[in-house]
């Protein structure tokens, strides 16, 4: 049998040291080796402050003394081979501090972790698992990311959908949970999912936002093997799956990276810049190269080995401000006495450089919630170049007005125009996330003002704002049929509410609204510039009435929008027109199919009207539901030739 075995060579211990290589997880952690014809595992920890280093686990009993690591003093990391261990058997590293306290801590590299709350990690082979997603590659790596319909269902496996087999948990499998949930994606037609709280964390209460294991898919679903079907899985069905990723900030538990080898190597040691007080946790130290190596290096091991489409990454402005969530006396300025933080600036334009440069059709998803420039800026733009940018403030003033008696409305007009003032100047998704629905923040619905049928309404005219602004979409899961209780992560969606007809209605409606935004181009091909968009009437603040027009480029499939947010039926209703013709209706929020009973009686086909209105030459006309959203259709441009244009043509015989 030839030798496979695993080591950490110098050149392994020097681009580490630079925090540049960017495949370190396949050296530091447990590996599969064969070391003299005996097959076993390969152990590597970086302990850089550690009297020694001892591998712990079920194949020794936790025997403290029996299996010492050897430490390479260039670099920190401790190393050795172990004979014998299988996929599957639990272990720890036993650390000697400089103290002489014995820790125990869970291994940073592992990809594979014991179910909480044990708190040991597992050997396991991720090249065992062979892909079958080649096709679905070869597609999105020919299209202009930019350009495409972008439709995210943001999704926490653990409520979902819970299992009925009765055990405490209610956990689906990751295969369970991919089986189920692609054929509802199909339907609905969204094109991504955005998976919450998929690194190994201990509390199931933080939904996965304070990470132990970075590099192991939670256990609390199956194993590593397991996450990769679910992706293969989407990926086989034309849906991307996006990862929300931590780098702001790590859980502080005994096991995991806090105070790692008796000292602080992934913190840094003064709590002004190593802790956030408001979450109890700590802060990267990305001024260390070595930790900026982990986070990158984690980033890309989740793309290679898992192949995910993108990252979110989450708290990117508490990782910009110095100061973020932190009192006079609780942060230090940077170098030039400012708060902005010049290490996390370098870390993230290495990480984009790095991730798009490697992978242009990869989605950095940034949740940045200030007016910081340039957050998909280019590198030599003085940007961090990410792909796209949460719009926070979109988000923000949307709920706000939606929120608001219909009477006020009138005054608060602007918080739904105000967006586009600025939409050029980030690459946008407008998301409606799993923040807007917890902590007393009511469901989607529930914020609607009125009865139960209005709130309905309202909310289904909302979505069609929110489908026609530019920029790409994101909804919580249950947000798409009308789920009334807030979300948590201890039970599932209210999924008994699809026997109601509103309910059903609501689902009905966002699957119509997804399935128009991926087949016209003109909902989503120039989200980032006005050659998109074009108001009609952005100032009908009287009427709460809002029109407009979403381009392809083409001009022959152009749609029109109209959005009526009051409850008023606004009689012989008219509406300026881009050019004459006949305008089809493709939507109507009011129709029984969405609202249990029809509330309008608007035509499927109108033609135009030549007449000044709302500075147009021509106009449609109708009777405008209460909180009613109508999409029509645009008739193409004329493609005759100029006037005066003459081809000529060559005579038979003529030289």
């Amino acid at each position: 049998m030839a030798d496979k075995k695993v080591f950490i060579s110098e050149d392994d211990a020097y681009l580490f040291g630079k925090g540049t290589h960017y495949d370190i997880y396949k050296k530091l952690g447990a590996h599969p080796s064969t070391e003299k014809g005996k097959k076993g595992y390969f152990f590597a920890v970086w302990a850089p402050n550690a009297q020694t280093v001892h591998v712990v686990g079920s194949f020794n009993d936790w025997n403290t003394q029996s299996h010492p690591l050897k430490k390479m003093e260039s670099c920190g990391i401790w190393q050795g081979f172990i004979p014998g261990i299988r996929e599957g058997t639990l272990y720890k590293y036993l650390i000697t501090t400089p103290e002489g306290e014995k820790i125990y801590k869970a291994d940073p590299y592992a990809c594979y972790a014991e179910l909480r709350p044990g708190t040991a990690s597992r050997t396991f082979d991720l090249s065992r698992f062979r892909w079958s997603d080649k096709k679905y590659y070869d597609e999105i790596t020919k299209k202009d990311i930019y350009e495409q319909p972008v439709a995210i269902y943001e999704c926490h496996i653990g409520s979902w959908m819970k299992h009925p087999d009765g055990t405490e948990d209610g956990f689906y499998t990751y295969r369970q949970f991919a089986d189920r949930l692609v054929e509802y994606l199909k339907d609905m037609q969204y094109t991504h999912i955005e998976l919450m709280g998929i690194a190994e964390h201990p509390f199931d209460g933080s939904w996965g936002y304070q990470v132990t294991g970075y590099y192991a898919p939670t256990s609390r679903y199956g194993e590593p093997a397991d996450f990769m079907y679910l992706v293969n899985l989407m990926h086989r069905n034309g849906i991307g799956v996006i990862l929300d990723w931590v780098p702001a900030h790590f859980c502080p538990d005994a096991h995991g990276l806090a105070r790692f080898d008796g000292t602080c190597i992934y913190e840094d040691p003064d709590p002004r810049k190593g802790e956030h007080p408001d979450w109890g946790t700590r802060i990267f130290n990305l001024a260390k190269n070595e930790v900026s190596n982990f986070l990158i290096a984690n980033a890309l091991y989740w793309i290679k080995e898992f192949h995910i489409d993108g990252l979110r990454v989450d708290a990117v402005a508490s990782m910009l401000y110095l100061d973020y969530g932190k009192q006079d006396g609780q942060w230090v300025a940077n170098r030039y006495g400012g708060k902005e933080n010049l290490d996390a600036i370098a870390f993230f334009r290495h990480l984009n450089s790095v991730v798009r440069g490697t992978y242009p059709n990869i989605l950095m998803i940034a949740e940045e919630s200030t007016a910081w420039p340039g957050i998909t800026a280019p590198l030599d733009d003085n940007g961090l170049f990410f792909t796209y940018k949460w719009n926070m403030g979109w988000m923000h003033d949307f709920c706000d007005y939606m929120k608001l008696d219909p009477f006020f409305r009138r005054g608060a007009h602007h918080m739904m125009t105000f967006a586009m003032s600025y939409n050029e100047a980030e690459h946008y998704i407008l998301p409606l996330s799993h923040d807007e629905v917890v902590h007393l923040k009511c469901a989607m619905v529930e914020k609607m003002p009125g009865y139960k049928v209005d709130k309905y309404a309202c909310l289904r005219a909302g979505y069609a704002f929110m489908f026609g602004h530019a920029g790409k979409k994101l909804l919580f899961m249950g947000q798409d049929f009308g789920q009334e209780r807030e979300w948590s992560e201890r039970r599932e969606l209210d999924w008994f509410l699809l026997d109601e007809a509103l309910n059903r209605g609501m689902k009905t409606f966002v699957g119509e609204l997804l399935k128009i935004y991926r087949k016209y181009p003109a909902m989503h091909r120039f989200d980032g510039d006005w050659r998109g968009f074009e108001w009609i009437n952005a100032d009908d603040a009287d009427r709460s009435i809002y029109s407009f027009i979403r381009k392809d480029g083409t001009g022959q499939n152009d749609l029109l929008f109209v959005i009526n947010l009051t409850p008023l039926f606004r009689e012989g209703f008219r509406v300026g027109v881009p050019r004459e013709g006949s305008y089809v209706k493709l939507l109507d929020s009011s129709e029984e199919v969405y609202a249990d009973r029809a509330t309008g009686r608007v035509p499927r086909q109108l033609t135009s009207e030549k007449g000044l209105c709302d500075y147009r030459e021509y106009s449609i006309g109708f009777d405008l539901p209460p909180y009613g959203a109508l999409i029509f259709r645009i008739p193409g441009e004329s493609k005759k030739a100029p006037e005066g244009r003459k081809v000529l043509r060559r005579k038979k015989g003529a030289d």
